[in-house]
Parts: C-alpha cells; sequence; structure tokens
C-alpha cells in the first residue's frame, strides 16, 4: 500500500509537532507556511506580517517550561522558566533540527500561500483533497489523503470600532495591540489600553515605565493571577496537576470559587484595585500579571470602566468620568479566525466551529481534515496539539475510528462569552480524554502497583506532557526520568 499523504498547513508550534506525528506514524508529510521561517505566534518581527500572528518584542510565555515542552523533547535545564520569545525560538528550532523537520516545510526563504482546500470528486469513498498552493506568483495543485490545519487563532484582529462611539473624531493614534512592538514610542503620551487579557495587562504595565500615564480600561473587570506560586516556583506546576483536578469535581464550584477569589483577594483586593468581576472565578480565562498590582498602586496605571464614547481628545467612561488630552488608544480586544482556503467546508460563527472533540469537523463523509492549533487551555498548548496530532494520524491511518456523523461535538461552555475565548476545553480532563483514544494516558493503578514513588509524582504533582510518554504507542523511554525534581533549584 502506497504512503499517505498529508499536509500539515502552518509550521508554528502545531505545525512542527504535526510534522512530527506524521512521522511517528510513517506518513508522508508535507508542511506549507506563509512566511520564510518557522515559529508561528513566536517568532518576533518589527513588521506584522499579513496573515500570521505578531507579538511584541518584550513577550514572555506565561506558562513554565517544564509544562509547555514537547513530550519527548524536554527543554534545556539552563533556560529560565519563563521564556522569553526568542528562547522560544530558539528551543523550536532545536526540536525541529533534532528531528530533522525542516526538510519536510515548503518555504525555502519565500511564501507558500494555501489558495484552497477542497474535496476531490471521490471524496465519500477515498477521502481525498486537491491542495492549490502559490509561492512566487506560481501556483501548484496536490493531492492529500489528509490534511493538518495549524494556523492558530491569533492572526486576525478584532478591532471592534463599531462599540466605541466617536473614534472616527479621534485625532489620536489608535491601533489593535497585534501592531503594539515596543514602548519607547510612546514616552511622555497619554495611553489607553482596552482589554484586561494577557495582552492588555503586558502592554499597560510595560507602557507604565514610559508613558506619561496609563489608563487601563475593563469592560467586566478580571481575577489577577500570579506567574510565581509558593516558595517561588512557577504557577502551574502548583496547581495544573491531577490531584487538584480530582478536588474540582469533588467540591462544589460554588466553594472552590468562594476559596480561590478569597486567596486571590488576600494579596489585593479586586474591588480596591477597581478590577472585581462581576463573574466567579471558574467562567472566565483568569489574567496573569505579577507586576500589574504594582503599577496600579504606584499610579502609573489607573484602572477605568468601559468606554462610552470618544471625542477627539479625550474619553467618556460608563460611570462618567472623563480623561483629557489622550495620544493613543491601544486596542487589545481579542481575535477572529477563519478558514477562507476550506471554502464551505468548516463554518465559523462568532468564533466557535463545531468539531468533534474540537478536532474533527464531524459531518465529513470521511475523517481526513483535523484542527489541531484551534483550542484555548487553561495551560499550555503545546502538549495538547501533540496529543491531537498523534490522535489525528492515527484516524487518518485507520488505526483509531470516529463515531458516526450524527454525533456532534458537546460545547463546553466554562467560561461567558467573549472575543478573548475561541474553543475552551478543561486542561487534564481534555489531554486524558485524547490519551485515551490513542493509548497513552498513564495508569495510575498500574504505576501505584509498579511504581508508587513515580504514582505520586503523577498524582500529586505537575501535570507534565512527559506523563503521556509513560505506555502506549508512543512510549518514550527517558519520559520518567524527566519528570521535574521539587528538589532541584533550576526547575
Amino acid at each position: 500500500m502506497a504512503q499517505k499523504r498529508v499536509a500539515v498547513i502552518g509550521a508554528g508550534v502545531c505545525g512542527l509537532s504535526s510534522i512530527k506525528c506524521c512521522l511517528d506514524e510513517r506518513l508522508e508529510s508535507t508542511s506549507f507556511k506563509r512566511s520564510g521561517d518557522i515559529g508561528g505566534l513566536w517568532r518576533f518581527e518589527e513588521n506584522p506580517e499579513e496573515g500570521r500572528a505578531s507579538i511584541y518584542k518584550s513577550l514572555i510565555i506565561s506558562t513554565s517550561k517544564e509544562m509547555m515542552c514537547f513530550s519527548d523533547f524536554p527543554i534545556p535545564d539552563d533556560f529560565p522558566n519563563y521564556m522569553h520569545n526568542s528562547k522560544i525560538m530558539e528551543y523550536f528550532r532545536m526540536y525541529a533540527d533534532s528531528f530533522d523537520l525542516l526538510k519536510y516545510i515548503h518555504f525555502k526563504g519565500r511564501r507558500t500561500i494555501v489558495i484552497s482546500v477542497t474535496k476531490r470528486p471521490d471524496f465519500s469513498t477515498m477521502g481525498q483533497w486537491d491542495i492549490v498552493t502559490e509561492t512566487a506568483g506560481k501556483q501548484e495543485s496536490a493531492i492529500f489523503d489528509g490534511v493538518m490545519v495549524c494556523t492558530g487563532h491569533h492572526t486576525n484582529a478584532h478591532l471592534p470600532l463599531d462599540s466605541f462611539p466617536g473614534i472616527e473624531k479621534f485625532k489620536g493614534r489608535y491601533f489593535h495591540s497585534r501592531d503594539y512592538k515596543k514602548p519607547q514610542e510612546f514616552s511622555g503620551k497619554r495611553v489607553i489600553v482596552i482589554g484586561i487579557g494577557n495582552s492588555g495587562t503586558d502592554l499597560a504595565v510595560e507602557l507604565s515605565h514610559t508613558a506619561d500615564q496609563v489608563f487601563l480600561s475593563t469592560r467586566q473587570g478580571a481575577w489577577i493571577l500570579d506567574w510565581i506560586g509558593e516558595e517561588g516556583y512557577p504557577m502551574d506546576t502548583i496547581y495544573v496537576t491531577r490531584y487538584i483536578e480530582f478536588l474540582m469535581r469533588i467540591v462544589p464550584l460554588s466553594l472552590l470559587n468562594y476559596f480561590t477569589e478569597k486567596k486571590l483577594n488576600a494579596k489585593f483586593n479586586h474591588a480596591i484595585y477597581g478590577l472585581q468581576p462581576a463573574h466567579r472565578f471558574s467562567s472566565v480565562h483568569p489574567t496573569a500579571s505579577d507586576n500589574l498590582p504594582n503599577r496600579i498602586i504606584s499610579g502609573k496605571v489607573l484602572v477605568k470602566p468601559n468606554i462610552k464614547e470618544f471625542a477627539t481628545t479625550s474619553a467618556i467612561f460608563k460611570d462618567g468620568t472623563r480623561e483629557e488630552n489622550l495620544d493613543v488608544v491601544i486596542f487589545a480586544t481579542g481575535y477572529s479566525f477563519s478558514f477562507p482556503f476550506l471554502g464551505d467546508c468548516v463554518k465559523v460563527v462568532e468564533n466557535q466551529v463545531s468539531l468533534y472533540k474540537f478536532v474533527f469537523p464531524p459531518h465529513l463523509e470521511k475523517p481526513t481534515l483535523a484542527f489541531i492549533g484551534l483550542i484555548q487551555p487553561f495551560g499550555p498548548l503545546m502538549p495538547i496539539a501533540e496529543l491531537r496530532g498523534h490522535w489525528a494520524t492515527r484516524v487518518f491511518k485507520g488505526l483509531n475510528g470516529l463515531p458516526s456523523a450524527s454525533i456532534t461535538m458537546i460545547i463546553y461552555f466554562r467560561y461567558v462569552k467573549s472575543q478573548r475565548h475561541t474553543i475552551q476545553a478543561d486542561y487534564i480532563p481534555y489531554m486524558d480524554e485524547l490519551a485515551c483514544l490513542t493509548g497513552m494516558k498513564p495508569s495510575l493503578l498500574s504505576l501505584f502497583l509498579m511504581d508508587p514513588k513515580l504514582a505520586v509524582e503523577v498524582f500529586f504533582g505537575p501535570c507534565t506532557p512527559y506523563q503521556y510518554r509513560l505506555r502506549g504507542p508512543r512510549k518514550w523511554d527517558r519520559a520518567r526520568k524527566s519528570h521535574p525534581d521539587p528538589e532541584r533549584t533550576d526547575h
């Protein structure tokens, strides 16, 4: 039987891991990407590129290295826990070089744009796709047995100008946070940042060191988490554990919210700082910032409610207050996503799309189209992308099946509706669900019988990606030794 060909659209974190998953299953992989290099979201460029995510120069990831690494490729010990985007790119290059992934990517320093992905006439029996790409003005067509969409959801800036009357009269500069790069050009300016997600708070904190005054406008407030937890350990290594997940299943949600909110308010009272949200902690993806309270209490960041309207040089807020002599407005208002190259195959409505287990469109006659990066978990994307890639490639090979098309995805409404959130899933339960499908979920019972020390670490310690390499078809011999040792200080 001929080797099946799989097209991987994108070469960021999801694209790289998907190429690796194809190689693991002995599938022929070809990756197409719009820009001339790997890295996706995490590759900084001075000028934003069309059709690609864009980040600011100082961006540091908010998940720690032991939680975000690829499951069979640990991040070097001398890398910091929370990595700058340049360090993340260095790690991605190491990963790509180690597994010789670059030769499967069609770029060679040039942009390759996917023009269309369409079903072939015999799709109902063969499940194949015609893919048309364009490189340097020249179009090519090829046939593939499977398609993995790895383009993510931080590409198309959501700029809701219609929600801000008078913005067309504003004489200052206004733009989406996607176009922000560095703070020096805002020295001495009076700046409003709209939005209290991670990007909004990061920009407000950074600008507060150079701008004359920063105003942080929030529609609904936010619960603010620290990056650094007890005894200085990364927060996610303390709270993203199977033990905590177990407690969340047996303790009433209202009680969990009460204790979590009480703990967060013990550090600083969110109401006094103007950040108290109307929603409970579990209803909205929290914001991570160790520095925001410091900038608020020092007066460099002033928290304001939502904006009612703009004037030529001022903004009027919903509480009736007004700020004059404004120079800049930055909209940190999230993103929207679409897949124009797929035509009518997949419909996106208000940042929601129907996918079986967030991966496969349930209406297709053959499960040969998979979405790898389209999810926003309370945890790092990398381990989920890997597990989705393992499952998708096994489905492509026929090693795993899907239920009938009449069974559709159950939509999780954990978070209140917001442009900040695309498709959400609870982190550990979702990864375990994917791992069950591929035989990669760790068996706590077997571990307690055969390796009690490791079982305790798996249950009470951080839920690292290595856990999903302890058994199954992609078992990795070094997985057991790769778990972080709590006695070490370099993790």
